[in-house]
């Protein structure tokens, strides 16, 4: 089927419109680490902003909560949701930044796995190999000199691959509600990052895994409300490019939050490139380049 083809215009600002999803992602690492240096631990930090973003949609749109409420479906992706924020915010702030964001980028492999058990969609011979160059990578990242196995090393390596799991269940959710109403599932994300966020938090400070909420002070909360509309501004980003333009064309452009996370991260100081990581970050890009391809190619 040959979708129809969007004006030029629309498409610049299409892209244009993702570039700045995939910048805010790739730099909010930076945000979350200043956050921290203020005693804010990222699950605190992101309770916060997906707590007042929850709120601005419930007014915005306060019929939302009933389709949530409706459809089982939407706890499903309210629970995927709150496990990439927790674990993607939390990864990027302890670990090597670029280390993260490529175990994290694992997701389209993911993807095909979860679609062939949620959708029934049956996985081609082409996305098992490409499944298998992601897992490649990935072995590769991991395999350290000092490891016997290619097996996560910290804390940050196996919330970034549970994150990439975890945000691989939201894209397949929103495919499975792409007919219900769009604020209902913005709201149902960020209420699921807000919640668990706050569960987490919770548990984690009573284990000690997680300091205690800091007495609230300008400086900060300047720095979180500014996190804050980043994000909004992001998710309409997200929500214009990704309806104006072919899936594989929204996949491929939003690789570049890993160009805009490596550079960044290398130039502050917040990661180590070497070349085992190069690498496996090589192999987990061509796989997941190739299925966006693939993707673009099918909607033609």
């Amino acid at each position: 089927m040959r979708l129809p083809t969007a004006p030029a215009a629309v498409t610049r600002i299409a892209v244009g419109a993702l570039l700045v999803n995939a910048l805010v992602w790739g730099l909010s690492w930076w945000p979350f680490r200043l956050l921290q240096n203020y005693g804010v631990h990222p699950l605190w930090a992101t309770a916060m902003v997906y707590t007042i973003v929850s709120v601005c949609i419930l007014l915005a749109r306060p019929a939302a909560w009933r389709a949530v409420l409706r459809h089982r479906a939407m706890w499903l992706l309210a629970l995927g949701s709150g496990l990439t924020n927790i674990c993607f915010n939390w990864a990027v702030t302890e670990g090597d930044v670029v280390r993260v964001v490529l175990l994290f980028y694992l997701m389209p492999a993911w993807a095909v796995l979860l679609a062939w058990c949620l959708l029934g969609e049956r996985a081609q011979p082409v996305a098992l190999v490409r499944l298998g160059v992601a897992f490649a990578g990935v072995l590769l990242i991991l395999k350290t000199p000092g490891s016997a196995w290619p097996v996560p090393q910290s804390l940050p390596d196996y919330l970034a691959l549970v994150g990439g799991f975890s945000f691989a269940l939201v894209n397949v959710m929103l495919l499975k509600l792409r007919d219900t109403p769009p604020a209902s599932r913005m709201l149902s994300m960020f209420c699921g990052g807000a919640v668990m966020s706050v569960a987490v938090a919770i548990w984690g400070n009573t284990v000690g895994w997680v300091s205690a909420m800091p007495a609230v002070q300008a400086d900060w909360m300047a720095l979180l409300l500014g996190l804050t509309a980043a994000f909004l501004v992001s998710n309409l980003s997200l929500q214009y490019g990704a309806a104006h333009l072919r899936s594989g064309t929204t996949a491929l452009v939003m690789l570049s939050e890993i160009v805009f996370a490596s550079l960044s991260s290398v130039l502050l100081g917040a990661a180590v490139l070497d070349a085992r990581t190069l690498g496996g970050g090589a192999l987990i890009m061509i796989a997941a380049a190739s299925a966006a391809f693939a993707d673009k190619q099918t909607t033609h």
